[in-house]
């Protein structure tokens, strides 16, 4: 496992549990308004912690920490994310991965040996716009595919969507609601412009702009909810 990030104890990254957050290096898209612009450029040049070191806090940690968070970068572009989850659910830890949904195999693998306890996909646009928003060509059938997987599965799972004005308008919102009709949460999550982003620069909507986009939601979706913008 490429792990460039430890955050030992969180209790945002994993609805509900204290947990700790690992953050893997790569991606296989290049949404120009990403915060973790290191890891997803240049994850080499990114400090680089052992398995080890973190297996063996996570030991000293059990009975306190109860999940771990896998992120990103894209964790399912990592050889060994199978064999490394094993290793956290035999500590009696639940594992929670957030992933982008463009690797649907990996996915599914998981799924079915029942290594995951909570998925959090993004979605980055509608089905029109998901290449501009990537920042490469995507095959939406992968997209589509991670989609149903988590909606016609059992484990517990999110969408989300970081809202950005330059790539997220009425009609984008109808577009994703669309795509993701029958889910049980979805949230809408504010941009926070920062020097980290990969193009800095782009613009946020403020609390009461997102709440208008709620009403698209209703009827498709069981929760939406806006998250990070006060």
């Amino acid at each position: 496992m490429q792990i460039h990030g430890f955050n030992k104890t969180t209790l945002l990254d994993y609805p509900g549990i204290v947990a700790a957050t690992i953050f893997t290096g790569a991606c296989n898209f290049r949404c120009p308004y990403c915060h973790n612009s290191g890891l997803v450029l240049d994850p080499a040049s990114q400090p680089v912690i052992s398995e080890e070191e973190v297996l063996s806090h996570l030991k000293k940690r059990v009975g306190i920490t109860k999940g771990v968070c896998i992120t990103g970068g894209e964790p399912t572009l990592q050889q060994d994310l199978r064999e490394f989850i094993i290793k956290i659910k035999d500590l009696g830890l639940k594992v929670k991965l957030d992933s982008n949904g463009y690797r649907p195999e990996i996915l599914e693998g998981l799924l079915k040996d029942d290594l995951l306890d909570y998925v959090a996909m993004d979605i980055k646009s509608s089905e029109e716009g998901y290449s501009k928003v990537a920042g490469v060509a995507v095959d939406f059938s992968k997209i589509r595919r991670s989609i149903d997987l988590l909606i016609n599965g059992s484990v517990d799972y999110e969408f989300r969507t970081t809202v950005v004005k330059e790539f997220h308008d009425k009609e984008t919102m109808e577009g994703i609601a669309k795509i993701i009709t029958g889910a049980g949460k979805y949230f809408l999550q504010g941009y926070i412009d920062s020097e980290s982003v990969i193009c800095p620069g782009f613009h946020s909507y403020t609390y009461e702009e997102l709440k208008e986009f709620l009403p698209i939601f209703e009827n498709r979706v069981r929760h939406t909810e806006i998250r990070g913008v006060e």
